[in-house]
């Protein structure tokens, strides 16, 4: 609790709640957005995702640019706008192809592979508590999808919870790397989303994609869906990383499957159905059993300079 009484502390734990109400509503965003192709539509949400981190890039540019390694360099401006790229299309692409709620929930289960990375990378092992955090977690996606697999539904809609946990696996990588970046990723989120966007613009261009009888509705849910869950959200989530507290601002992540569950349900866009709260519970409760196994410690990084972690 130390971490949450310091000034840091409480900053790090609001800039995690604010992305996590904003990553909620992303699958009805996505809903509303329907009838623009996957690859446009993470066009359009990635562009309007660099105009709104803009203001921050520039508020969070540290006032002396830190040397950064060859390395480093290739995965920030490289490695990283290729992550975001596939997380967003892979997310989209997915709840194309299968209900989106149900599919929302399996790119949800992502905090559990961030768990899972960070403690091979960092640890260089698994220990029980994240194996059997994994293993709750996957229960509720399973409790959702496995009956499915007796009807023929889970054929007809595998490639699209394929690519909702390619998107998850995505984000994970992209956590972990922002987690241990030299330097603070927030600066540079704006050419990040430019060339992710780029990226999704020359695919759908390739794709035959065209600009004709695009709705208005999907247009602007689209613009939002980037402003706020790929913009502002992404941006809070790197502040929270870079400044919170691990134990406390890492099961927060946990939330957005419950509540995505619910504004769908109560925006009416998904039927009530008890396996999603349940399993929703389930990938909360695994994610927390799961990380719950490492030292709680006030930042999620050994001490870097001031310079480097400017924020």
């Amino acid at each position: 609790m130390t971490g949450l009484l310091t000034a840091q502390g409480a900053r790090g734990l609001f800039a995690a709640l604010f992305a996590v109400l904003l990553w909620s509503i992303a699958p009805l965003l996505v809903e509303w957005a329907a009838a623009l192709p996957p690859l446009k539509l993470t066009a359009i949400s990635l562009f309007a995702g660099a105009m709104a981190t803009i203001p921050m890039s520039r508020k969070a540019r540290p006032v002396e640019k830190p040397r950064l390694s060859r390395t480093w360099q290739l995965v920030i401006h490289l490695l990283l706008p290729l992550l975001v790229l596939g997380a967003v299309s892979f997310y989209l692409m997915g709840l194309g192809k299968a209900p989106t709620a149900k599919a929302a929930l399996v790119t949800y289960t992502w905090p559990v592979l961030f768990v899972l990375l960070s403690d091979l990378v960092l640890r260089k092992r698994l220990s029980l508590t994240v194996l059997a955090g994994t293993t709750i977690a996957f229960s509720g996606t399973a409790l959702v999808l496995g009956p499915q697999s007796f009807n023929g539904e889970l054929s007809a809609h595998g490639v699209g919870y394929a690519l909702a946990l390619g998107s998850g696996l995505c984000w994970a990588l992209y956590s972990m790397i922002s987690q241990l970046a030299p330097v603070s990723i927030t600066p540079v989120l704006p050419a990040l989303f430019l060339t992710a966007g780029a990226g999704a613009a020359g695919a759908d261009g390739l794709s035959g994609g065209s600009i004709a009888s695009v709705s208005i509705l999907a247009v602007t849910a689209g613009v939002v869906l980037g402003l706020g869950p790929y913009g502002l959200a992404m941006a809070a989530w790197n502040l929270a990383l870079r400044v919170g507290s691990t134990a406390v601002v890492g099961p927060l992540a946990y939330l957005v499957p419950v509540l995505a569950a619910v504004f769908m349900v109560l925006a009416g866009v998904s039927a009530p159905d008890w396996r999603l709260p349940l399993a929703g519970v389930l990938v909360v409760t695994g994610c927390f059993v799961a990380s719950s196994g490492r030292t709680p410690q006030g930042r999620a990084l050994p001490a870097k300079s001031t310079t480097a972690r400017s924020q």
